[in-house]
């Protein structure tokens, strides 16, 4: 049967559905006429809105003509809970799906560089250090990737995002002084974005509330906050108001220990001139304009 919740899987598996509909060249009016279904019980279905059971999925899969293996992906997402695994590659899609449609992003990393505004080098260098990412796969996976936040920070209307990330992130050498260099510098002109605030948590905090690891939280308009973490083998979405409600807590004690955006841009700035400058290949001097006017 049926429930009055909506979760990541079934926004996803509606997402399915719809795309899968357009396909045919079908409306919602005309499937809802061939499946005896009222439009609004399809819309529910097909915006994710209402769980789909088997056998509704396997009604609109007939009408649409989806068989085999996505017949089966389809199947499998309405059986599995709203809090079971995702495989990692899935799980990267989904987030950026779900990054896609956000009204806001916020953000934490505590040991790398945030993933949405990497350089292509840098996020490379993570990759090859992956025991999950064949050697072989390496470009492949960055130049997915690099396409995907390109997809999110590049759309005509962006979500908001803050990215909080610790100092100790900013000092960790990942591949060669020059690309740290780059990196660095990088983060410096997608955080003079309006839209992107980089804000670094400062080793002199201490301990802080984002100890525990990484993670990512997204706002949407017609949907309650998700939140997003991952782990070497899996990923998870986590969208019980309880739970989501501990992750909001965490931003906002992150937030407030946090430095604000001009003294962000100051120790970044500092971290790649006397960590990685003297190693890497001179480089214009960064607009003086780069930096934030205000704090966020």
């Amino acid at each position: 049967m049926t429930e009055e919740r909506s979760t990541v899987r079934s926004r996803q598996l509606g997402a399915a559905l719809r795309a899968a509909m357009e396909q045919t060249g079908l409306n919602g009016k005309r499937t809802a006429q061939i499946l005896d279904w009222s439009e609004s019980r399809l819309s529910r279905f097909i915006t994710g809105k209402l769980a789909v059971s088997e056998l509704e999925i396997s009604a609109m899969a007939a009408v649409f003509g989806v068989t085999g293996a996505e017949r089966e992906r389809l199947l499998c997402l309405s059986r599995e809970p709203a809090t079971a695994s995702w495989e990692l590659s899935e799980h990267w899609r989904t987030l950026i799906d779900l990054q896609d449609t956000a009204v806001r992003v916020v953000t934490f990393d505590a040991v790398t560089v945030p993933v949405l505004v990497r350089t292509a080098d840098y996020a490379r260098s993570v990759l090859a250090r992956s025991v999950t990412v064949q050697s072989d796969a390496v470009e492949m996976h960055a130049a997915d990737r690099m396409a995907c936040c390109e997809r999110v920070l590049g759309a005509s209307h962006p979500p908001r995002c803050t990215l909080f990330v610790h100092e100790f992130a900013l000092r960790l050498p990942v591949g060669s002084a020059q690309i740290m260099y780059d990196q660095l510098h990088h983060l410096l002109r997608m955080g003079a974005r309006s839209y992107v605030s980089v804000r670094v948590i400062p080793a002199s905090a201490g301990a802080y509330a984002g100890v525990a690891g990484s993670f990512c939280l997204m706002e949407f308009t017609d949907f309650s906050p998700v939140v997003s973490v991952e782990q070497d083998t899996a990923g998870y979405f986590l969208d019980e108001p309880a739970t989501v409600a501990v992750y909001e807590k965490i931003v906002t004690s992150l937030a407030a220990v946090a430095l604000g955006r001009n003294e962000s841009d100051q120790l970044i700035g500092g971290l790649a001139v006397d960590l990685y400058g003297p190693c890497a290949r001179s480089e214009p001097a960064l607009p003086a304009n780069l930096v934030s006017a205000q704090d966020a």
